[in-house]
């Protein structure tokens, strides 16, 4: 098939960063929606809603045949789900509450051809343990300014801080995307590939995944 336009539905300098990997261009179309949480609503219930909005938000706009790609990211200790900290108070407490533990980040992601009408969404589910980090090294992190813009209150991929250790996921589903899981909704709806992605991920992330091949063939692991 002819390649299409794509769209992607977010202002996130990670997400952008990942699908560039592609070797694809994109529009970038950030989508304003309402994020609040539904009563009784489960994490991962809650980021695929807010993908498929976020995508069908985009379409309103779109002119013509696009591929539209949005994406939510949450983290949840248990089933507390932690967005992004209003202030440096609840950075901390998000942080000294994550410390020494084992949380779940969960990512959507939402493929929309508004022409075909077609919608395919992924979800992937990562176990992440934070390492016993003091509480000067959350301070410290603080005063960056990195925490405040992040669900959760820290980026994985942050080197000076390091929140995670011993990761045995997807590194970039934590970071905001998770290219597996995309490259099977882009199979799904017929898009060629170019790339290899596992290789050009892990090349770019300096990170060995152990579950890419899963993924690709099927399994629901994060």
């Amino acid at each position: 098939m002819s390649e299409q336009s794509w769209i992607l539905a977010s202002n996130s300098p990670r997400r952008r960063e990942l699908l560039n990997l592609f070797g694809r261009d994109f529009a970038v179309c950030p989508a304003d929606v309402d994020e609040s949480l539904l009563p009784n609503e489960s994490p991962g219930v809650y980021v695929s809603r807010l993908a498929e909005k976020k995508a069908a938000a985009v379409a309103e706009h779109a002119e013509q045949s696009v591929l539209i790609l949005a994406s939510d990211t949450t983290v949840a200790d248990g089933n507390q789900i932690l967005g992004k900290p209003a202030d440096e108070a609840e950075a901390f407490e998000m942080l000294t509450q994550l410390r020494d533990r084992v949380h779940q980040v969960y990512t959507a992601i939402c493929l929309y051809e508004p022409k075909q009408g077609k919608m395919v969404t992924e979800l992937c589910v990562s176990d992440v343990p934070m390492r016993s980090y003091s509480d000067e090294e959350i301070t410290l992190y603080i005063r960056s300014g990195d925490p405040m813009d992040k669900a959760g209150g820290y980026a994985i991929q942050n080197k000076a801080f390091h929140p995670v250790e011993d990761f045995r996921g997807c590194f970039a589903s934590v970071m905001g995307l998770p290219l597996c899981h995309l490259t099977r909704a882009l199979w799904k709806l017929g898009e060629e590939i170019k790339i290899n992605v596992p290789i050009a991920c892990q090349k770019h992330l300096n990170y060995d995944c152990p579950i890419h091949a899963a993924v690709l063939a099927g399994e629901n692991i994060g």
